[in-house]
Formats: C-alpha cells, structure tokens, sequence
C-alpha cells in the first residue's frame, strides 16, 4: 500500500508549505488545487463553486454550472451538485492513493482516506504569527485592515471546521483525529519537516 500524509491546517498556518516541502523532499505527489479542478471536470460544474462547496459552503448566487441550464427546483440542484462532488471528491482521493506515494491538503482526506492508514497531520499556530504570513503573501494591492484580515482568517476556519463536521462528524483540529499536531509559531516549517521526513522513512 502507498504511504499517504495529509494536511490539516489553520488559515495562515503554512499548511500548504509543509505539504509542498513534504511532497519535494520524500518525492511524494502533491495535491491541493488539483483536486478541485479535476471535480470541476468531471462534473462540469465552475471551479470555484466547488471551490465553495469543498472548502466551506456553496454560494447561491455565484452560476453552478458550465454552459447547462436548470430546469429542476433549486434545492433539488443543490442536493444533486453536493452528492455529485461528494462523491467525486471521494473517487479523486482514493485514485490518487492508489496511483502513488502522496501529500494531500485539506479535503478531509484524512477522514476519507482511513482505510489507507495516512499520516494524519494538523498545522496550526498563534494569530500573531498567521497574520504575519498572510502579510508577507497577499498580493501588493490588497488593502485589508488588520481587524478586517482576522475577521476573514476566524471565518474561513469557521467554514473549514463546519465543513469538516458534517463530513466526518468529528471536530476540526481536535487532537484525537491527528497522529501529529505542529505548531508553527514555535517550531520552524523546515525543522518540522525534517523530523517529518525521518519519522516517515523510519517506518
């Protein structure tokens, strides 16, 4: 069977470096945007409505599908939509597993995959420090105030963690779900994943 870590992380965390950083260093695959993209393909339905769906709720007014036109009610679309995503999100993951060693973020692949026994990893770390890494990656012309950058980061893990209960009907970054919990405000991304890597190729 193929080794598979996935990544849970807090917005602003590093979340997404430890996995690319993981991925490079193991020779592992890595996917994160990928996976939306490819249930955007199989379903035909707009990237970032999946996008929504995936990561935190679907969004009633942004269009649902690509060059299709509904003609059922629009709870029944939605239902419809959810369980299709849902149900590709699912195939997408265990593909992926099955095809080679892998870093998967987010998805609540770490649920979904169980019966592939991954490496269950959450990044998380103080507002102080995560507000500083938005800082440094947010485009030059994003004007957001500091009350208004945190008030964005407590909603989208409000979403992730609304999300990821009703999937899994576990709580969001709780320690029992993880085997390894970093927080990267006191431990350097790079050092994590050295000791990481080690513990991976140790097995």
């Amino acid at each position: 069977m193929n080794k598979v870590i996935t990544i849970g992380r807090e917005f602003g965390s590093g979340g997404r470096e430890v996995g690319k950083r993981l991925a490079e260093k193991l020779g592992y695959a890595y996917y994160d945007k990928e996976i939306i993209q490819e249930i955007s393909k199989r379903t035909n339905l707009a990237t970032e409505y999946v996008k929504q769906i995936i990561e935190n709720r679907p969004i009633v007014y942004y269009p649902i599908t690509i060059g299709t036109t509904l003609h059922s009610s629009y709870n029944d679309v939605m239902i419809e939509n959810h369980t299709s995503i849902m149900s590709e999100l699912s195939n997408i993951l265990v593909e992926m597993a099955e095809k080679s060693n892998c870093v998967i973020v987010g998805r609540c692949a770490d649920y979904l995959l169980k019966d592939y026994n991954p490496l269950r990893i959450f990044v998380y770390g103080n507002m102080e420090e995560k507000i500083a890494r938005c800082r440094k990656k947010a485009p030059a012309n994003e004007k957001l105030t500091e009350k208004q950058l945190i008030k964005l980061m407590k909603q989208i893990d409000k979403n992730r963690a609304r999300y990821y209960q009703d999937v899994t009907c576990c709580k969001w970054g709780c320690k029992s779900n993880y085997d390894l919990a970093i927080n990267t405000s006191s431990i350097d991304i790079k050092a994590a994943c050295d000791m990481i890597v080690a513990l991976v190729e140790k097995d």
